[in-house]
């Protein structure tokens, strides 16, 4: 499988974000199958309140692997922590299509005790991915980060489009003895098929990163470039100049040795502020938003809230994409960036704090509103981390692992705050379906 075809970017991109799909595809898969599982499962609608607990648990693995890198420099093998966790993942996700709905009496009661450990194993293997997956990418020229970015954003897109198909939370208001009820009607395929699909993604991921690491040396680059060459990425507005020809390493040769600078630390303000940037943006879309999401549509009906869920699906890929043409290098525009994001998810919060009765409900200027709301916001950052992770690359190997770290960190923050005001003191309230709730 050497030369011609194999040996394009075209397959390298390609390869690359199936590799990176896998990285959240099974935390996704699990929170789109959620109205299904409710219904299924023992747990009912305590079921979200374990997924976000165990997911919170699964940050054991970053935390582990941060400790490696701190107390043993250059001893980890990114390459096979990789194919670890992607072994593993593949393996739980053929016990979960297996075991999902098998119960275990604990203190007298029926629980899901299969699917829980399950989901903590695929909750591990998810949060590690941040801080394996992002420093392997230094092996690559800057343009990969932004596939890399695309390929998460696929990750949520693809369980979210099969979960439709599969008529998740699909219902009808049917009159009884006069009485308007909500009746859930029953999904197109079961749960199990479900997660049948999920072990074909995950294992499509896994086969494209063993793709990755058989193509010809000249494809990819096996010692990182010096971090001296970050020093041109600030002139003229272009990428960073290193040992690259058309996204391909060349030969020492062909490269004019020039004075090195003398080493800069990591830690400089700019740098900082991205990583703390990156933080606060991951805190917003994997924590904080996605958990008032049904609060901010649902009122608005059922097909608001599947609208604003694929269509920012969608947006997330396509900033991704647009990141691949066009990078914002300045700090300032980064900022400005992250404030218009900002102000749509002041929006979507103050939707969610009002519910069940949000302004503009029944019309449709409101119905639009927060559809477009949801997709400028999942845009807008969505574009703001591709960016931020492309300059990471810039700055070294240790700046993708501090850039995984800002990821989960971020994610956990988000959850941790979230968690007690949906689940304990219930500020946002949720509306009867089929009822007015608001005469």
């Amino acid at each position: 499988m050497s030369g011609g075809w194999w040996s394009s970017a075209a397959v390298s991109h390609g390869l690359m974000a199936l590799f990176a799909m896998g990285s959240w595809i099974s935390v996704n898969s699990l929170w789109v199958e959620i109205p299904v599982l409710v219904g299924a499962l023992p747990e009912g609608w305590n079921l979200p309140a374990y997924l976000s607990v165990l997911i919170a648990f699964g940050n054991l693995g970053p935390i582990a692997v941060t400790i490696t890198h701190h107390c043993a420099p250059g001893r980890l093998n990114e390459r096979l922590a990789i194919h670890c966790i992607q072994i593993l993942a593949v393996v739980t996700s053929i016990f979960l299509a297996i075991f999902w709905s098998h119960t275990v009496a604990v203190a007298g009661e029926q629980r899901s005790v299969p699917f829980l450990l399950l989901t903590f194993v695929l909750s591990l293997v998810c949060c590690t991915s941040n801080v394996t997956f992002l420093p392997f990418m230094f092996r690559y020229p800057p343009q990969y980060i932004r596939t890399f970015f695309i390929g998460q954003g696929l990750s949520a897109l693809f369980p979210c489009i099969v979960a439709l198909g599969q008529g998740v939370g699909k219902l009808e208001c049917k009159s009884v003895n006069g009485t308007v009820k909500p009746e859930h009607l029953k999904e197109n395929f079961p749960v199990q098929n479900f997660f049948w699909f999920l072990f074909v993604m995950l294992s499509i991921s896994a086969l494209s990163f063993w793709a990755l690491t058989q193509r010809p040396a000249e494809a990819q680059q096996d010692s990182p470039p010096q971090e001296s060459a970050n020093a041109a990425a600030a002139k003229d507005g272009e990428e960073t100049r290193r040992l690259y020809n058309g996204g391909a390493p060349v030969s020492e040769e062909q490269v004019q040795v020039e004075e090195q600078p003398p080493p800069q630390t990591f830690w400089t303000p700019r740098n900082v502020f991205l990583l703390l940037l990156l933080t606060v943006s991951n805190a917003l879309t994997n924590g904080v938003l996605p958990s008032v999401q049904s609060f901010s549509c649902l009122p608005y009906g059922t097909v608001t809230f599947h609208l604003s869920v694929v269509l920012g699906n969608i947006a997330n890929p396509l900033a991704c994409f647009l990141a691949m043409f066009v990078v914002l290098r300045s700090s300032t525009h980064l900022g400005f960036l992250a404030l218009a994001g900002g102000a749509f998810a002041a929006y979507l919060m103050a939707l969610a704090a009002l519910s069940p009765c949000p302004p503009l409900l029944g019309n449709p200027a409101g119905v639009a509103l927060v559809i477009v709301s949801w997709i400028a916001f999942t845009g807008l950052f969505s574009y703001l981390k591709v960016v931020i992770g492309t300059l990471l690359h810039e700055a070294g190997h240790a700046a993708l692992l501090w850039c995984g770290i800002s990821i989960q960190a971020g994610s956990l923050i988000g959850a941790i705050v979230m968690f007690p005001l949906v689940n304990f003191y219930h500020v946002f309230a949720r509306g009867q379906e089929c009822v007015d709730n608001c005469s």
